[in-house]
């Protein structure tokens, strides 16, 4: 616990532990020390009950009535525990450990009094310190950080056992031990502290630009109780803060709306897939508002989600708007399809009043009937009256147009391959070209003989799709039947001039096999973009 107290003494030590440090490859930096010791944060150890114990047991080991743990500073040494005495600390140039601190092993002083470098010391009179035996506490970087050590007051010519040199060795390593965790806590302390920080901050600025967003904004905890809602929400509903927490926002739909709104929101927890669905949410005066509803979820490294973050917007202007569209659009259709059955009664009309043009008349006819068949599978549709297949499918529309022809789907014409999405603009062509080879078919193909059957392929390549026609098990041709008839006119039409495809034909012993190449944009704008 000493140091040189005056003159050549105290010059000669710091010489000769210098010497030794320098022969250990070290150099006596006390910036660097500074900053070891302040890495460790031991403010929470001082005085600790742990440092304690191992005071106690060194003092007990040793039998001494004195064991400290010391840190040596620039001008003082600290006591960060102690065992038989009050006394906190002393200067640095009274410490007996200043020097015990540079050496690689216990040091031992077993008469203080007989050793020239402690001439002087106040603490050999009071409180009569004899006996000195020390174990360096060095950090990990190698810097001497001070000792633990034990006194006595009278002299022990025989210094330590075996034993307690070896004890002594073992309680500092548990000294270094307690140290580190303290650097470690501290250093996890300090990476929380600045993780909340951070968070909060983070918190702070999704609020700020949540609150400024048009639409309303909320998150979830992972099983889907809401514990965050912006500002616009609690604008939009007039509800007070806190009151839509939890489960009680679905409250807030349109009664007709809650159990679909939690049956979709159940899904989306359940399944982690995106959560979107349209409701009627109560506004602060009291009516109902159409909103979007949408929500994603955050997931963590593994996977897991961690929180789910939605909006709602307002959309009901939009929704009004959109119903109203339909409303128009429904009822323009509804008036186009009654024009083609005004323009079937006139044809009809017509042919009764001249009967030498019954059978064109009829033709005419059904051409008519086909396209408006054609045009209610794709015209806009209310929910009651929407076909059962999809409006956008070239399957369904044909499907629709060879009803007619068969008592059930496939029993005279099977449709077979791929299916490809078709809008209006190609309703009407394709409507002509497949009545025309279905009412040939009738008359004079497979349709017209008991057991003849139509394979319809589809087949979708590479910007193109394959029509093939193929009728099978009609009537025997011993030629092909002359060409450039309305008919013929009116395929090469549909297909070459309206959808920009090729036709060729092919005349089997028992049936037409007709092939049409059209390109894939033809049959819907969504394809020609």
């Amino acid at each position: 616990m000493g140091e040189l107290s005056a003159g050549a003494a105290q010059t000669g030590a710091s010489e000769r532990g210098a010497s030794r440090l320098a022969a250990r490859g070290w150099r006596v930096d006390e910036a660097r020390r500074r900053a070891t010791i302040d890495s460790l944060h031991l403010a929470s150890l001082r005085r600790s009950a742990a440092l304690r114990q191992i005071t106690d047991f060194a003092a007990q080991l040793c039998a001494a009535p004195v064991a400290l743990i010391t840190l040596i500073e620039e001008a003082d040494q600290t006591f960060l525990a102690s065992t038989g005495t009050d006394m906190e600390g002393t200067k640095r140039s009274e410490s007996f450990c200043a020097h015990a601190m540079w050496e690689e092993d216990v040091t031992v002083f077993p008469d203080l009094t007989a050793d020239e470098r402690f001439l002087g010391n106040p603490l050999l009179r009071d409180p009569g310190v004899r006996f000195y035996a020390g174990m360096p506490l060095v950090a990990d970087d190698g810097v001497p950080l001070g000792a633990l050590c034990v006194l006595d007051m009278v002299p022990r010519p025989e210094g330590l056992t075996a034993l307690q040199r070896d004890g002594l060795r073992v309680l500092a390593a548990n000294v270094m031990a307690r140290l580190r965790g303290s650097r470690d806590d501290a250093a996890w302390r300090e990476a929380a502290g600045e993780a909340r920080r951070a968070a909060a901050e983070s918190e702070t600025r999704f609020r700020t630009l949540a609150d400024t967003m048009p639409q309303m904004v909320w998150s979830t905890l992972p099983d889907g109780y809401h514990d965050y809602y912006n500002a616009r929400w609690y604008e939009f509903t007039g509800m007070p803060e806190g009151t839509t927490d939890g489960d009680e926002w679905n409250g807030m739909f349109h009664p007709d709306d809650q159990a679909r709104a939690w049956a979709v929101w159940r899904h989306s927890l359940e399944t982690g897939e995106a959560y979107q669905i349209e409701y009627r949410l109560r506004h602060a005066d009291g009516t109902y508002r159409w909103v979007l509803g949408r929500a994603l979820p955050i997931r963590d490294r593994h996977g897991a989600i961690t929180r789910w973050f939605g909006t709602c917007t307002d959309i009901h202007e939009q929704k009004l708007a959109l119903e109203e569209r339909e409303v128009v659009s429904q009822e323009l259709s509804h008036r186009i399809k009654n024009i083609f059955s005004v323009i079937s009664g006139l044809i009809h009309f017509a042919a009764r009043a001249h009967p030498e043009l019954a059978t064109v008349a009829n033709d005419l006819r059904q051409r008519i009937i086909a396209l408006g068949r054609a045009h209610d599978f794709v015209r806009p549709h209310s929910n009651e009256s929407r076909p059962h297949l999809a409006q956008d499918s070239l399957r369904g529309l044909l499907t629709e147009l060879f009803a007619p022809y068969q008592r059930a789907p496939g029993e005279r014409i099977t449709i077979s391959g791929d299916d490809v999405a078709v809008d209006d603009r190609a309703a009407t062509p394709l409507a002509l070209l497949f009545h025309e080879l279905a009412t040939n078919a009738s008359k004079y193909g497979a349709l017209s003989a008991e057991h003849g059957h139509i394979d319809l392929a589809v087949a979708r390549g590479d910007g193109t799709v394959r029509l093939d026609w193929r009728e099978r098990d009609g009537p025997s041709l011993a030629s092909p039947p002359p060409g450039g008839g309305f008919g013929s006119q009116l395929i090469e039409l549909s297909a070459v001039r309206q959808l920009g495809g090729a036709v060729t034909r092919t005349w089997h012993p028992d049936g037409l096999e007709l092939v049409v190449t059209v390109p894939l944009p033809a049959f819907s704008r969504a394809a020609a973009t």
